[in-house]
């Protein structure tokens, strides 16, 4: 998805210097006499993520990174530029990455225990989020962090938009996220993009009981040239993972949440009616 204006030079330049970043670590390894294969042994990864760090096709995560340092003897330099080029993203240094995948998956999956996920967020919903989190944070700062969560949807709206499904669980409809108004517009929101095939929404009823990857967030991701990744979050901490075992086992859990969900016309009812208790809501009051 291309890019305007003073964040689409920004995107641009941290683009270039990973291409850089890349060029340099091809340089490096070259000098040490190493293959892409024997340094991706050396480092735990394979060496095909060798070869898309030096195409910046993927980025290195912050403790490869480091890993690539000691082998080749650079003096932190990889290391150092991984967290200039982290610190430059509108995220989170756990999260940045991630936000990047997000742009070249071409299938995402999300199962989401209590919180709307942020691609679905809609701006009133991520305010209300935001200001839980931050009861003193300035208005600026609130609405910053609300338009970095609500330009990441955006690549929904793109043509080349990536597969995206999503299970809500029920709690996720029922805990109240500001207004009532602000809630019956997230629920309609999620509907107008279930039906305009944006997305493909399940709900995990509560009746559903006991299920796999309870009270945890989990994001799948798949790629046209790369691995995919499995993401979970943690208490102001996230963890990305890559092993294709571990990321089996994390899509073998989503299968069951989706054998497990009611079905998306049923999920959509669910969804509708609940809205319209929230509409209610707003009538009485």
């Amino acid at each position: 998805m291309a890019n305007t204006g003073r964040e689409g030079r920004k995107a641009g330049s941290r683009q270039a210097a990973w291409e850089f970043f890349g060029l340099e670590l091809k340089a490096r390894r070259e000098a040490a006499g190493l293959t892409q294969g024997e340094l991706g042994r050396r480092v735990f990864v394979s060496g095909g993520y060798i070869g898309q760090f030096e195409q910046a096709i993927r980025k290195p995560q912050k403790d490869v990174a480091a890993r690539i340092d000691e082998i080749l003897q650079t003096d932190g330099f990889f290391e150092r530029m991984w967290k200039k080029l982290i610190a430059d993203s509108p995220y989170t240094e756990y999260f940045a990455y991630v936000a990047e995948l997000e742009q070249l998956a071409t299938k995402i999956c999300e199962y989401a225990p209590a919180v709307v996920p942020g691609l679905l967020q809609t701006a009133e919903y991520a305010r209300a989020v935001y200001l839980a989190s931050n009861p003193l944070a300035s208005d600026e700062y609130i609405e910053d962090m609300v338009r970095v969560r609500t330009d990441r949807a955006a690549v929904l709206k793109d043509a080349a938009r990536p597969v995206y499904w999503v299970v809500l669980h029920e709690a996720t409809l029922r805990i109240q996220v500001g207004e009532p108004a602000v809630m019956a517009g997230q629920l309609d929101c999620i509907v107008a993009m279930a039906c305009e095939r944006k997305v493909l929404v399940q709900v995990l009823p509560f009746s559903a009981g006991a299920h796999p990857q309870m009270g945890k967030t989990l994001k799948l991701m798949e790629f046209e040239d790369a691995p995919p990744t499995a993401y979970t979050e943690g208490v102001l901490s996230g963890n990305l993972l890559d092993n294709p075992a571990v990321v089996r086992r994390a899509q073998g859990d989503y299968d069951l949440l989706r054998a497990t969900a009611l079905s998306p016309e049923t999920s959509l009812a669910m969804i509708d009616s609940v809205a319209e208790d929230y509409r209610r809501c707003v009538r009485t009051t």
